[in-house]
């Protein structure tokens, strides 16, 4: 079996030791990348070397971390430990190797990757964009345990160390430059060299002196603590666990500060929210990989799918000018149409702000933010649609007037163009029923805000061809979206799901569970928002709209509830398009419950213990979701916990819906 990390020494006595796992296309640390490391290791040791260089020999990644199929295999906290204890043990040979270390590093280089550059003396990086550094373990569900959090905040500071670990990103090269996480950098292509001379320059002078970094005091970890403690709701205890660490290992020996990490390592690695995470890391990971293949029978290869170049959106409403705003921000040509051209206006103005924020949140520089501007071209007629590639429909939610739109729409553009509904519930099949060639027909669903929400459920009927299918889901991956695939069916997954877990909370609320016991069950089982906060969020009008779809494709087992039509018929819409009134009221900016409730409520309270609720809401959902599944809507539960998490904001520490019914013997694994 070919060696994972492998060794030599050139003419100048350096030694070179390359990871390069042959039968993967990325590096990862497991049980055999370190038993390769150790021997490579032990090699040099016995050699005259002066120096020892360690890199990659992977185009686009140094090293990926861990093996995280692996850790979330790991039984209990003592095998988490043990794992810790061999990884620190395999790293300190590099810390206390006899003479320097240098890590040049191109590529990704992530989790367990940075311990290995922060076990070494001296590390430049490539100046090269796929250059990226950091220790992203928290993001899911540990903290890093090969002494990440001992040697971090030795070289640059606890307060930047934390910031680096609780952020869980990776950073450009430079800025790991600026943090002092990183020495040098060097063009990519003098990498290897620099990284010689660097050798060569450590062996003549000795390791460089490093001055010690500003310490923090008990006050600083204590303010963190609280604001981590806020932010994750005390639901995630590895960011938490990350802080301790640092805060108690702060001026300990090494050895001892390792011996922490790996106890506490062990201790949430182990952890359901650990185990949890992984899984949505691979959920999040898979869509990388997503065709359609699964949805059409077998063809033979064939070439990239064509791409859009220019999209149409009819419709400047909220979701139009939405699309339109995030299709122009990623390079389309956007011509967005409304019927008045007050409409129109508005929804210009909406892709203005939109811009606009986006540059004041320093997401994209003012330059192409006015690019993207001007990239939208707005009409009350058909004049650029002949030249579009795509259409994207976003009108009311009617049968009868998408269909018409569809006709007139095919009588329009290209025979080639592809025609898109956002439709968030209604069968695609029924919105193309007067397209002559209804192949081209497909949902693309947006989530709202279409800029932050990354979520697009292509939903394909039972007419839509490979072709089209292909073509729309390489568009919603070049706008940076997560698509998940469906077959047309009411409500698709996530509004169908959703929309029955709405309507029994408000089912409660008729039944006199007050608003505050639903929203904080719900809270705190884990949801960022409570139901009756979420109606107010979407539209009362929308809900009651939905509720009245589901009722009606769903007769016999949808009961709507009617809270919300009475709502509207005081002129409560909850917070959509400005109103400001619904199950709360927001006047200031202040969120408060709204006392013209009491008019609709039910002259008997009912209250329920916060898991019933949670238990009675919860299982509406596992229950719609497996008929979901048993009618083919989605080809897997994870794709509806995929769904669900990226659309609907289930919370991703507890794995997904349909991981969590397995927990509780809901459904087979």
């Amino acid at each position: 079996m070919n060696p994972t990390v492998t060794h030599s020494v050139d003419r100048d006595q350096i030694g070179w030791i390359v990871f390069d796992d042959p039968a993967a296309r990325v590096n990862v640390l497991t049980p055999a990348v370190f038993a390769d490391l150790r021997a490579a290791l032990a090699a040099l040791a016995a050699q005259p070397v002066k120096a020892v260089v360690v890199l990659s020999a992977k185009e686009r990644i140094f090293i990926a971390g861990a093996d995280l199929k692996w850790l979330a295999q790991l039984p209990d906290a003592a095998a988490a430990i043990a794992v810790s204890r061999e990884g620190q043990a395999c790293f300190a040979l590099l810390a206390n190797f006899k003479v320097p270390v240098v890590c040049a590093i191109h590529g990704a280089c992530a989790g367990g990757g940075t311990e290995v550059a922060l076990a070494s003396h001296w590390r430049i990086a490539s100046e090269a964009r796929e250059t990226v550094i950091g220790l992203p373990e928290t993001s899911v569900g540990t903290i890093p345990g090969w002494g990440g959090t001992v040697r971090l905040p030795r070289l640059i500071g606890a307060a930047a160390a934390l910031d680096c670990l609780l952020k869980a990103t990776l950073l450009p090269a430079a800025e790991a430059l600026r943090l002092g996480i990183v020495d040098e950098l060097a063009p990519a292509a003098e990498l290897k060299v620099r990284a010689q001379a660097a050798a060569l320059r450590l062996a003549a002078n000795g390791l460089p002196a490093r001055a010690a970094p500003p310490a923090v005091d008990a006050a600083f970890f204590a303010g963190l603590r609280a604001v981590t403690a806020k932010k994750t709701r005390g639901f995630e205890p590895a960011p938490l666990q990350a802080i301790a660490v640092v805060e108690q290992t702060a001026g300990q020996p090494v050895d001892a500060a390792l011996a922490v990490e790996s106890r506490i390592f062990g201790e949430v690695t182990a952890g359901e929210v650990c185990k949890n995470l992984i899984y949505v890391f691979f959920l999040k990971d898979a869509v990388k990989k997503l065709t359609v293949d699964a949805w059409f029978p077998p063809a033979a290869a064939a070439a990239a799918p064509v791409p859009f170049k220019k999209i149409g959106v009819v419709g400047a409403g909220v979701m139009g000018s939405g699309i339109a705003q995030w299709c122009a921000a990623c390079g389309y040509e956007v011509v967005l149409r409304d019927v008045q051209p007050e409409f129109v206006a508005r929804g210009l103005a909406v892709i203005r702000g939109v811009f606009d924020e986006a540059v004041a949140r320093k997401k994209l520089k003012p330059e192409a933010a006015a690019a993207g501007l001007a990239r939208v071209r707005t009409t009350t007629a058909w004049e650029g649609f002949g030249e579009c590639d795509l259409v994207v429909e976003a009108i009311t939610e009617d049968v009868a007037v998408k269909q018409q739109l569809f006709a007139e729409l095919a009588a329009v553009v290209r025979p080639d163009c592809v025609l898109a509904s956002n439709t968030s519930a209604l069968p695609i099949e029924e919105l193309a029923a007067k397209v002559a060639e209804p192949g081209r027909t497909v949902g693309l669903h947006f989530f709202n805000p279409v800029s932050r929400m990354p979520l697009v459920e292509l939903v394909l009927s039972p007419h839509t061809t490979r072709v089209t299918a292909e073509r729309a889901l390489a568009f919603a991956k070049a706008l940076g979206k997560t698509p998940v695939i469906c077959r047309s069916s009411p409500g698709f997954l996530v509004t169908r799901v959703l929309f029955f877990y709405l309507n029994e909370a408000c089912l409660l609320w008729e039944q006199g569970v007050a608003t505050a016991e639903l929203d904080a069950a719900m809270r705190g089982w884990g949801w960022p928002m409570g139901p009756m906060r979420l109606i107010d969020e979407v539209g009362v009008d929308v809900s009651d709209f939905i509720y009245g779809e589901m009722a009606h494709y769903f007769p016999g087992r949808f009961t709507g509830a009617t809270v919300c039509r009475r709502m509207l018929a005081a002129g409560m819409k909850g917070r959509k398009n400005g109103a400001s009134t619904g199950f709360y009221t927001y006047a200031g900016g202040k969120e408060a419950f709204n006392p013209a409730m009491a008019q609709f409520a039910p002259a008997a309270t009912s209250p329920l213990t916060a898991a019933a609720i949670t238990e009675r809401l919860n299982r509406v959902m596992i229950d719609e979701t497996k008929r979901v599944l048993d009618a083919g809507v989605l080809k897997s539960p994870e794709d509806a916990d995929f769904a669900l998490l990226m659309g609907a904001g289930f919370p991703a520490f507890r794995g997904g819906l349909m991981r969590h019914a397995r927990t509780l013997g809901a459904v087979r694994p």
